[in-house]
């Protein structure tokens, strides 16, 4: 098998960028990026250090993406496993970059720039949900914005639903946690991911 290690080599197979996808990065929202984050319950986001990358998702109702200016968002921190993995890596180097969708939607936001970890109540002002404030946010100082086309989410189906399955059709996270030797019965480790689930998204 052949790898490509030169851009050129690359070009020659793919053909050059659009013009067009060229010139859409824009250094800060508009009201199109504005009104898709106030339409969206679900992000992921890429962190990284120490030569290792990390991509982790987030989601909540719509509009859980905090806009506080046209340069800046903030994205509430859930109780999860507490193994704060993208949080850790920002403290060591800020990058970071995120898309976010919209159910329905195939064209999706794409967002870079430096984030930090942030416990300022004014700015997590307004993050409740069922009553619980989040206690930590990552706030995101935006350098590049730009719609993705919905090629990926069209080839997919993903709202589509022609490739959802019956979720008895993949083990539960129980049985696949059990089998990884993961501490305690079927039975334990699944009380422990029904309490999770029912007890702790908040």
């Amino acid at each position: 098998m052949s790898t490509i290690h030169d851009l050129q080599a690359l070009r020659e197979i793919i053909g050059e960028p659009r013009h067009a996808s060229q010139r859409k990065d824009r250094d800060c929202l508009d009201k199109y990026d504005r009104l898709f984050l106030s339409m969206s319950p679900f992000v992921a986001l890429a962190t990284g250090s120490d030569g290792e990358v990390d991509v982790s998702v987030r989601g909540d109702p719509p509009g859980f993406v905090k806009v506080i200016d046209d340069r800046t968002v903030l994205i509430p921190e859930r109780p999860g496993n507490r193994r704060a993995d993208s949080m850790g890596n920002l403290m060591k180097d800020p990058k970071i970059a995120v898309i976010a969708f919209v159910p329905g939607v195939d064209e999706t936001l794409r967002f870079h720039g430096r984030g930090s970890v942030v416990t300022d109540p004014e700015l997590l002002a307004g993050t409740e949900v069922r009553g619980r404030l989040a206690l930590v946010g990552i706030k995101i100082e935006i350098t590049r914005v730009f719609f993705h086309c919905g090629k990926a989410l069209m080839r997919s189906d993903l709202w589509g639903g022609r490739y959802k399955i019956e979720r008895s059709e993949f083990p539960s996270l129980a049985q696949i946690l059990h089998d990884q030797n993961w501490d305690g019965t079927l039975e334990t480790i699944q009380e422990q991911v029904n309490d999770s689930y029912t007890n702790r998204l908040y």
